[in-house]
């Protein structure tokens, strides 16, 4: 996808340009990736919204269950041995119902993002097909990151193999403006005095 482009200068794809200019910027700060990762991109492509609607609706649906199970147990349970038991389990469903509505909430939110971005970034869907894939969206971005993340690498490593070289010559400079003289040691000792006898 991003390798097809290339520049006339060094037959240079424009995503190292790209990331070169980046790198660039960044000199002053922490070199973090930019991106989000190709794993991300990939996990997040395999998702599908049916999947979390269909769990939910099974949530519900157990939610449901379980008050008419908490139902029949207040029915046939004495007054004086019901009462921690019934105390706990309404709050634990009225609460139960409060998470499971937040998260039908998010995911009707979610899916409307989602469809805003891939309009966003004129993506249509397949033949045959509502609206764009998780999957469709998602590859696409994952190829991207992961080609993107290659070059950041190489760029990256060839940015600090320049600062190395620099600093070594700042190192070189310096020493060759030593303000003081190392003189070579000689010996006085009895083996430098036999060593001058042979």
């Amino acid at each position: 996808m991003l390798k097809a482009v290339t520049i006339a200068e060094a037959c240079c794809h424009i995503s190292c340009h790209i990331i070169f200019a980046i790198l660039m910027r960044m000199l002053e700060e922490q070199c973090v990736f930019p991106l989000p990762e190709p794993q991300d991109l990939f996990q997040a492509s395999q998702m599908k919204f049916e999947d979390f609607q269909k769990d939910l609706r099974k949530l519900k649906k157990d939610l449901r269950a379980c008050e008419v199970e908490a139902g029949k147990v207040y029915q046939v349970s004495s007054k004086e041995h019901i009462q921690p038991f019934k105390e706990n389990m309404e709050q634990f469903i009225i609460q139960a119902k409060i998470d499971q509505e937040a998260e039908e909430n998010s995911l009707t939110e979610t899916h409307k993002c989602f469809l805003e971005t891939t309009a966003y970034f004129f993506m249509r869907p397949k033949i045959g097909e509502k609206e764009v894939s998780p999957n469709v969206f998602f590859s696409i971005w994952h190829e991207f990151s992961s080609d993107f993340k290659d070059f950041w690498k190489k760029e990256n490593k060839l940015i600090l193999q320049e600062r190395v070289k620099e600093a070594e010559e700042v190192c070189r400079q310096k020493k060759g403006k030593s303000l003081y003289k190392i003189k070579p040691r000689h010996d006085s000792g009895i083996k430098a005095k036999i060593s001058m006898k042979t």
